[in-house]
């Protein structure tokens, strides 16, 4: 019994489902941190520094970066099921069926926009906050200047006010809006809540999740840059 939970199409979407509200979790908690730049760099340095290189934050990290894996991981298993179990039956559609939106037609290759764009936030932030910090050295490089690795407030800054980086995270949060639309209702779907009564309900409440986190986040990256160009005044407040 227990190896059919592993093993089923069944099984493996409510661990996708259930990997996913985790990251829903992680990611509502992101944007919160983020948000706080908008109003203070110290409260967003002592976030980072409560977060900093020790055991339970490289500890969560790396059961994040599992729950990544299995999330991706699971995506692309069940696409591939899916397109076999439909057979040539997908090139005889022409026409989008009733009811079914583009992005859950195409959540795997959002799924490869999310992921794209996670690297790029890694190579910026992870490895010169984090990843620094664990190799014992005191400053990194943004530009011409150089800043401590605690001073995350610098870094988030530095990129964020340069309109190419600013675009890329905009456009990230818009393939991250679509798949979480769609993410969050398949994940509520999975876990039970499927009637026709909850299916308006469940749709509604995707979209609110998902337009509060991913505009959470591009608040902040157009705040953050209209303040590196002196449109905005820093602090705001």
């Amino acid at each position: 019994m227990s190896g059919s939970i592993f093993t089923s199409s069944i099984g493996k979407k409510m661990f996708m489902s259930i990997s996913g509200c985790i990251l829903i979790l992680f990611l509502t908690f992101h944007m919160c941190m983020n948000l706080a730049l908008i109003f203070s760099d110290s409260a967003y340095n002592a976030i980072c520094g409560f977060l900093g290189a020790n055991w339970y934050a490289v500890a969560a990290t790396a059961a994040l970066a599992l729950v990544v894996l299995l999330h991706f991981g699971l995506a692309i298993v069940l696409t591939i099921q899916n397109r076999k179990a439909r057979g040539t039956i997908r090139y005889r559609v022409t026409e989008r069926e009733n009811g079914v939106e583009w992005s859950s037609k195409n959540m795997l290759v959002l799924g490869f926009v999310v992921v794209i764009g996670l690297i790029v936030h890694l190579a910026n932030f992870w490895l010169k906050m984090m990843y620094t910090e664990l190799m014992g050295a005191h400053e990194v490089a943004l530009g011409a200047a150089t800043v401590a690795p605690t001073d995350g407030a610098a870094i988030v800054r530095f990129y964020f006010s340069q309109w190419y980086y600013a675009a890329i995270y905009i456009v990230w949060f818009v393939g991250l809006w679509f798949h979480l639309t769609h993410g969050v209702w398949s994940m509520m779907h999975s876990l039970g809540l499927n009637s026709k009564v909850w299916f308006k309900r469940m749709k509604c409440i995707s979209t609110i999740v998902a337009t509060l986190i991913c505009g959470g986040f591009a608040l902040v990256t157009i705040v953050l840059f209209l303040q590196g160009n002196g449109i905005l005044p820093n602090p705001l407040f």
